[in-house]
Parts: structure tokens; sequence; C-alpha cells
């Protein structure tokens, strides 16, 4: 069982910063593929980065790529996602993802609104 909590959403201006960040409990964390996932309302979930267990492979949505980075610290049980550049339809709500074989957790996600 893996339990994740995102934190670092908030308010920023279009062309501002934020970096998320999903704390995971439980063990076997460095098992797990990670990813982050955005939800817009009226629109479906899509996936915005993911991360491999051993970081060996990163793939990014074609719309973040240059402004967003994912990044992993298997010792602190920590993902992070960095976003610059940060554009009004970057607006969503991100969920933490935690997957391996059949095994997927979610965070209770966390509000990005870009305005200004």
């Amino acid at each position: 069982q893996v339990q994740l909590v995102e934190s670092g959403g908030g308010l920023v201006q279009p062309g501002g910063s934020l970096k998320l960040s999903c704390a995971a409990s439980g063990s076997r964390f460095s098992w797990y593929d990670m990813s982050w996932y955005r939800q817009a309302p009226g629109k479906e979930r899509e996936l915005v980065a993911h991360i491999t267990s051993t970081a060996d492979i990163i793939n990014y949505l074609d719309s973040v790529k240059g402004r967003f980075t994912i990044s992993r610290d298997n010792a602190k049980n920590t993902v992070n996602l960095q976003m610059n550049s940060l554009k009004p339809e970057d607006t969503a709500v991100y969920y933490c993802n935690a997957m391996w074989g059949n095994l997927n957790y979610w965070g209770q996600g966390t509000q990005v609104t870009v305005s200004s």
C-alpha cells in the first residue's frame, strides 16, 4: 500500500513557476514508476510527465516539453514536478500517481491556477 500526498499548488501569473511535490509513504517506493497527471474542468485527465523507477526513462506531454521537469528522490520517497513558463492552459488539478505491476495509487490532487 502506498499513500501519496501532493503539495505546492497555488495561484501563479502567466510566465511564472511552481514546484509540485509528491510525498509517498509505505514501502518499496523505489519499485514504482511515478507520474503526474492533470485534469482541467470539463476535460479528461491527461498524463503530464512520467518517470520510471530507476529514472532511466522520462516522458512528457508534448505541450509541456521544455517547460516542465519531473524528478524523483528514492531515498526521500518523493517525486517532483518543476513547472516553468506557466500558461493559463496549464490550469488544472494535478495528481501524483504510483504504478507497479497491477498496483496503481493516486494522490488527492493539488490545484494549479495560472491567471493574471
